[in-house]
């Protein structure tokens, strides 16, 4: 019994597809988180704060920055393979038209901006 390489590339397409989406998404989510942070340090820094507290929110903005960038090299290989794969889907004339073809091409494009 033979499987459809169709299909599992169809399959792969709609995986890295979720995966490139979900790890935007929470590289997003880091950077905003950051922003809050170093405002948040800023607050403490003018008004003075308790040194525990600036501490605490310098070591909470260090381990966001670590986050974003595990985030970015993490989302960059899923890219990269999401692109592998939709290479080898557009040489599939079976999904020239397919919906999670044209999905992976739209990630990829909203993703390297």
């Amino acid at each position: 019994m033979s499987s459809d390489p169709t299909a599992a590339l169809r399959r792969q397409l709609k995986i890295k597809t979720g995966a490139a989406k979900r790890l935007s998404k929470e590289h997003r989510s880091y950077q905003t988180e950051e922003e809050d942070l170093k405002r948040a340090l800023d607050k403490f820094l003018a008004d003075g704060a308790e040194e525990w507290d600036i501490k605490n929110a310098r070591r909470m903005l260090e381990e966001t920055q670590k986050m974003i960038a595990d985030s970015a090299s993490r989302l960059g290989t899923t890219v990269q393979e999401l692109r592998d794969t939709v290479l080898a889907a557009e040489k599939n004339p079976a999904l020239k038209d397919a919906p999670e073809l044209a999905a992976a091409q739209e990630i990829i494009e909203e993703v390297s901006v």
